[in-house]
């Protein structure tokens, strides 16, 4: 009996298996809240950035994670709070994404913009 068939056969199953398993080379880094916020937390707050693109808490600078630990303690809070944010407008737009981003995904339900105000009249690049 000739079983080269049989092994070719085999062999592009093998490599068809092999194509359709997924490599798990790609990795989704989700931040999670590592613990409770330390700052107070009252019925209206402000996220800030500023021009270097620090993090505030009503006006105390913060890092990322604490931020997310502030929010997450927010979000679970008995009494509904309201997260105002307000970015400088030369901080960097990469950071308000993530800024924004960040406070969606802690679970926040009430969110505003706020200073857009100030930003009604445009000057001129001359």
């Amino acid at each position: 009996m000739n079983t080269t068939p049989l092994i070719d056969v085999l062999l592009v199953l093998i490599i068809m298996i092999i194509i359709t398993i997924p490599i798990l080379t790609h990795s989704l880094k989700v931040p999670l809240p590592t613990g409770p916020g330390g700052k107070a937390i009252e019925a209206v707050n402000t996220v800030s950035i500023d021009r270097q693109d620090r993090l505030y808490w009503n006006g105390e600078v913060l890092g990322r994670q604490e931020l997310l630990n502030q929010l997450a303690s927010s979000a679970n809070h008995p009494d509904d709070v309201l997260i105002h944010f307000e970015p400088d407008p030369d901080a960097s737009y990469d950071a308000s994404a993530r800024t924004i981003a960040l406070i969606k995904d802690s679970g926040i339900e009430t969110f505003a913009f706020v200073g857009n105000h100030k930003y009604r009249e445009f000057e001129s690049g001359d």
